[in-house]
């Protein structure tokens, strides 16, 4: 799939300049990427739902113990663009990138601009420790495919997430309730929920819409099949006006409309999640990150669940069909130190006995195929691992919101407003369609 042409390109991506030199090693089958041993390596990890621990804890020692002589420089950064993107103006980015949260960079505009490495070498060098594979032959189907553009992979999806509707175990088994796979049973339980005094369905304004148009566009998958998303990620005509995705936002549209609370719209996410956690809410929409991301906060015995989102009868995809895609972007700056060093990092990442640590600092699954079997880790995990293999291969994804950012910015306002502020499904499709067409017009 194509990257955007973004026009001119926004004046926080470098593009000519002086260059920083870059440190290079000998190839060797011990040393297949040419990591120079004694050069300093500069990581910056996003602190959100995942945390830091991982990289502190499992990536960092397990790059130390093969070259023992480099120094890892390690940060961590809430907000990703406003640290890094002078960086990037001045071409002195660090050498490897988790680029995520809600002020993540631009990364079309990055790679447009020749700013992210091609991994092609880190995806055929030898697996660190799966003896006989390459990189790429150890990881799960799609995941090389969801970081490539214009054919070269830039990127390293590296968390498998499950996205559906996360509940409390405890609360739904004190009251007697079970999970709905239809859209009757979904909205009558809404309706005892709100009966008991408890928000039934909730999600923040102010920096996650980004789930709740995730919902939609599942809703609107499964009503209309998963080409409703391709549509939308290859800009095709009218893609944002098909019947399925202007019937999924009349759905939700009625659900933000009866049983939603308005305040919701100017809170963070960890606040509306601490109200789910204080029995407070009853649906939350998230990906699997969410368990990690609340451990402090959850009390003993809410044991997270969670549910695919109900359906309809008459859907192109079965009521067991979610939303499961490799997430989470790691990339190697193309204009860093140590580049050679930033893909041995993600090799590292890559190996089994990273990608399982991973697993159980987290309690989310990774995408190296088989890491993490045999973990029982978390009931919210473990609930998602059987909401995935339930779902088999009705399974479906989308990739505009890496893709054109500006269509990921205006499609999180036009969900606020259909779901908080008394917008209509055709307003949403009006909306979003513009924009599109603008972005289409752009390229």
């Amino acid at each position: 799939m194509a990257v955007p042409a973004a026009g001119l390109l926004s004046a926080c991506v470098g593009t000519a300049g002086e260059q920083q030199p870059k440190a290079e090693g000998d190839k060797t089958p011990e040393n297949p990427l040419g990591v120079k041993e004694d050069a300093e390596l500069e990581v910056v990890i996003f602190n959100g739902g995942l945390g830091t621990k991982y990289a502190t804890d499992a990536h960092i020692p397990s790059y130390k113990k093969k070259f023992p002589k480099a120094t890892v420089k390690y940060s961590a950064a809430e907000e990703i663009s406003t640290v890094l993107q002078p960086r990037f103006a001045s071409n002195l980015p660090p050498d490897m990138v988790n680029n995520a949260g809600s002020k993540l960079m631009d990364q079309g505009k990055l790679i447009e601009a020749g700013q992210v490495a091609d991994l092609s070498d880190l995806f055929a060098a030898p697996s660190l420790d799966i003896a006989g594979k390459t990189v790429g032959q150890t990881l799960l189907p799609g995941t090389i495919e969801q970081g490539t553009f214009n054919g070269k992979p830039y990127l390293l999806n590296y968390a498998f997430s499950v996205f559906g509707l996360w509940y409390s175990g405890k609360l739904f088994k004190d009251n007697g309730w079970t999970a709905p796979s239809t859209w009757a049973d979904f909205t009558a339980l809404l309706d005892k929920m709100r009966a008991k005094g408890i928000t039934p369905y909730a999600y923040a304004g102010a920096n996650a819409a980004y789930y709740q148009y995730t919902v939609i566009l599942t809703t609107a998958a499964k009503i209309g099949g998963a080409d409703v998303l391709k549509n939308i990620d290859t800009l095709a005509d009218n893609a944002w006006k098909a019947p399925a995705v202007k019937q999924a936002a009349e759905l939700w549209g009625q659900i933000g409309a009866k049983y939603t609370d308005k305040s919701h719209l100017s809170l963070k996410h960890t606040e509306v999640q601490l109200q789910q956690n204080q029995a407070k809410i009853g649906f939350y929409p998230s990906g699997s990150w969410l368990e990690n991301e609340q451990a402090k906060d959850t009390p003993a015995g809410f044991d997270y669940q969670v549910m695919p989102l109900p359906g309809n009868s008459g859907d192109k995809l079965p009521a067991a069909a979610i939303y499961a895609a490799p997430g989470e972007i790691y990339f190697v700056p193309s204009k860093g130190k140590n580049v050679n060093g930033g893909k041995e990092y993600l090799r590292h990442m890559l190996s089994k006995d990273g990608a399982r640590k991973f697993t159980e600092l987290t309690k989310s699954l990774t995408v190296v195929s088989g890491a993490a079997e045999g973990l029982d880790i978390a009931p919210g995990l473990t609930s998602a691992t059987k909401m995935l293999k339930a779902a088999g291969q009705d399974i479906f994804s989308f990739r505009f919101d890496v893709q054109y950012k500006k269509l990921d910015d205006e499609c999180r306002n036009a969900t606020n407003e259909l779901m908080f502020q008394g917008g209509s499904a055709d307003k949403f499709c009006e909306r979003m369609q513009k924009v599109a067409d603008e972005v289409k017009k752009s390229k």
